[in-house]
């Protein structure tokens, strides 16, 4: 199924009236929304926060090389809040290496340094997606469960569809733009949040006229 631009965009429309710009990636660095791309796996961005804020509270700050001389331990029981700490850790660290090894990534073009960046354990395409978008600030649509749930309830794409042509089906349909992937990819989660939740709350939705989905007339 193809995505329609129009279609896109009169969804971007209503959503930024409705939320405003969310200035999304919440970061001070372009490593911390990294460190956050592996740490938002799987869990709630309160829990994200708590683990970063744990991670600068601890001697050298969070910071490449201060975490790489962390022992895995110690950087587990900081991040503990964020879930999954053990595993969380394994991969943050084999992260830090991939980035201590490979210096100016930021030269590398888009699909490249995406392929780069999927050979590191643990780093599926939306997390790269991720850090793509939000700290290499390429024009990459990041495909998350919201933005599935989010657009197979309107109908205008198959929630099982494959990542890929998830992205692709965006990509191709919007002008190529850093700062519309990253705010669209925004109002999308503090969309889902706020009406498009697993349980939907349908009754001030500004897509609900919209949306076909069971619910959303009532």
């Amino acid at each position: 199924m193809k995505f329609g631009a129009d279609a896109l965009m009169l969804i971007y429309d209503r959503l930024l009236e409705r939320y405003g710009a969310q200035h999304w990636w919440p970061a001070e660095t372009p490593f911390e929304v990294m460190v956050g791309a592996v740490l938002t796996q799987n869990t709630a961005w309160s829990n994200v926060e708590k683990a970063i804020a744990n991670l600068k509270a601890m001697d050298g700050g969070l910071g490449l090389e201060s975490l790489l001389a962390v022992p895995e331990e110690r950087l587990a029981a900081a991040i503990r809040p964020a879930g999954y700490f053990n595993i969380k850790a394994q991969r943050l660290l084999s992260l830090c290496r991939f980035l201590h090894r490979h210096q100016g990534l930021e030269r590398l073009e888009t699909e490249r340094l995406r392929a780069a960046l999927l050979s590191v354990h643990g780093v599926g395409p939306e997390t790269a997606d991720d850090i793509l978008l939000y700290a290499f600030d390429r024009p990459v649509f990041v495909i998350d469960a919201y933005t599935r749930r989010l657009f197979s309830r309107l109908g205008l794409v198959d929630g099982k569809r494959g990542y890929e042509s998830f992205r692709g089906g965006f990509e191709a349909a919007l002008e190529s733009d850093s700062a519309l992937f990253n705010e669209y990819h925004a109002l999308i989660v503090v969309h889902a949040k706020a009406h498009c939740r697993t349980r939907p709350v349908c009754g001030e939705c500004p897509l609900r006229d919209r949306c076909p989905y069971p619910g959303s007339a009532q």
